[in-house]
């Protein structure tokens, strides 16, 4: 709920100020539950207690990386699962990142993915998207906390809430992320992307973007034969970025797939007049994803190409070992990815 929700909830025999004195409790102190916020009068803890449950999702299982990864088996109110990823930034304790989803599962299906395989359960609401940040931040609390939408689900088919919960992240009067801090990750659905930007209060955009070319990337997308290559570049050079803003790319580099030097020129020339990073990140490897993860010196020569016109980044992999790295979170029962360097 937004300040004006509770105020509905709470009706008018309640003071305003009741409603402030609530929604702060929840998203700036992140109180665990609503009887503990000392504040309010007794009878109306009680009532909040009985009538209007925190909702917050419950932990079914956890798993705990090498490197400090954690990824979260959250339950929800209906005993759905959905998966969140805490990484805390490597020498930095004041800061990590949350990875998490917007759906149950994922309609995408982009061949390289293991959430792909799990076909689409349903979308998260609004509160069910905050509580994994409330949660995950609850367990571990840090200064700076970055939140990416990349986790299970296409954020954009579930647009209207995931602005919703854009909207609780970023209140100032609440849980005051940055919009600098939060990205959203999209497979390219045009329409929705167009909409993205409309929006006063929004994430950063990144592009799922893993091909050089229109076949190729239908070959590994299927949304593509939707929504097609040409067409998406199009809406990224139209999108409004904002002053501080640059849209970024990601890359899944599958071994002699997509990875030759010829598809880093190419991606060179799809780029061209956008304000852009690319982040690159070889395969993360999965039981029946039918490719391979690409040698190190072929990703750093991808990215040599790439980086003369456009920052280009590798991404790090984190939580390999418990199936947490981008791409893995199938809600797999055991951890059996050797961690690599």
């Amino acid at each position: 709920m937004e300040l004006a929700d509770i105020q509905a909830a709470l009706g008018s025999a309640q003071p305003a100020f009741r409603a402030r004195q609530i929604y702060d409790a929840v998203y700036r102190q992140r109180v665990a539950n609503l009887a503990a916020i000392s504040s309010l009068p007794k009878d109306l803890r009680e009532r909040l207690d009985q009538v209007f449950p925190l909702g917050m999702p419950t932990v079914e299982r956890q798993y705990d990386s090498a490197d400090g990864t954690r990824r979260y088996l959250l339950k929800l109110g209906d005993g759905k699962t959905v998966e969140t990823v805490w990484m805390p930034a490597e020498g930095e304790a004041d800061r990590a990142t949350i990875c998490i989803s917007s759906q149950v599962g994922c309609a995408v299906d982009c061949k390289f993915c293991l959430t792909a395989k799990m076909g689409l359960e349903r979308s998260l609401s609004a509160g069910e998207i905050v509580g994994q940040v409330l949660l995950a931040a609850g367990t571990a609390p840090v200064d700076r906390i970055n939140i990416v939408m990349m986790g299970q689900g296409e954020p954009l088919l579930n647009l209207a809430n995931v602005i919703k919960a854009s909207r609780l992240l970023m209140d100032p009067g609440g849980m005051a992320i940055s919009p600098r801090r939060i990205t959203l990750s999209t497979a390219g659905i045009i329409p929705r992307i167009i909409e993205l930007g409309r929006e006063p209060v929004r994430p950063k955009l990144a592009i799922s973007l893993n091909a050089s070319t229109e076949e190729q990337r239908q070959a590994l997308m299927p949304i593509t034969r939707k929504y097609h290559l040409k067409d998406l570049m199009e809406a990224c050079r139209e999108y409004p970025l904002r002053p501080w803003e640059k849209l970024t790319f990601e890359y899944v580099l599958l071994k002699g797939v997509n990875d030759t030097d010829a598809d880093a020129r190419r991606v060179v020339r799809l780029l061209a007049h956008i304000n852009a990073k690319v982040n690159l990140i070889a395969l993360n490897p999965g039981p029946g994803i039918p490719f391979d993860t690409p040698e190190p010196l072929r990703v750093a020569a991808f990215q040599e190409i790439v980086k003369r016109a456009v920052p280009c980044f590798i991404r790090k992999p984190r939580g390999l070992d418990v199936y947490a790295a981008c791409g893995q979170l199938k809600r797999m029962e055991s951890a059996l990815v050797p961690l690599t360097s």
